[in-house]
């Protein structure tokens, strides 16, 4: 008898299609930290990127049949989870009004030392306190590698409200970066 925890991806994802459920059970085990990775970087807390990842499962369950076996899961998982948090804020992102650009500026960033010292829980938490469209932006663009046309087609906004949203979540993470930075941080590290 094979063990669970001896079946490759592949192998899973094989019974899975097969409707077997306790390898949808082991499947979501596998992959539920690198699930829950990708969401919290979205959500704005840990209870929304929960139900992004679960309601991800449940749509990956539901689509296995058109998964390529020939192709890594990660990706196509990763993919499942942005869409359906994109899905879930869409409504919230046609609220908001279109932004005039005039021009872009890049901020400059003078601390990068005090950047370097920050850990991953810091850079959430200053993500979580953009605006939801600049953090979606800031994630689609900066971490997961979207252009800003793939954005804006995925938000329904346009091309220069991309940039705008990227722009201005920029410079609210360095003005917080510099805060962080005359209050001592890097001193305190």
């Amino acid at each position: 008898m094979i063990k669970l925890g001896q079946l490759t991806d592949s192998e899973i994802i094989e019974r899975c299609r097969k409707g077997e459920v306790r390898y949808q059970e082991r499947l979501y085990k596998r992959f539920y930290s690198y699930a829950m990775g990708v969401s919290l970087r979205y959500a704005i807390n840990r209870e929304d990127a929960l139900e992004i990842v679960n309601d991800a499962f449940i749509k990956i369950f539901d689509k296995l049949h058109s998964f390529d076996s020939q192709r890594p899961f990660k990706p196509w998982l990763r993919q499942i989870i942005i869409n359906q948090t994109i899905d879930k804020k869409r409504r919230l992102l046609k609220a908001e009004c279109e932004l005039p650009i005039d021009e872009i500026t890049e901020p400059v960033w003078e601390n990068a030392d005090a950047i370097s010292l920050l850990g991953y829980k810091d850079i959430l938490q200053m993500l979580n306190t953009l605006p939801e469209i600049q953090s979606l932006v800031f994630n689609m663009y900066e971490i997961d590698g979207y252009a800003h046309e793939e954005i804006a087609q995925m938000l329904d906004i346009s091309t220069s409200s991309s940039r705008v949203y990227l722009s201005r979540a920029k410079e609210k993470l360095r003005k917080l970066i510099e805060e962080l930075n005359t209050e001592g941080y890097g001193r305190a590290v």
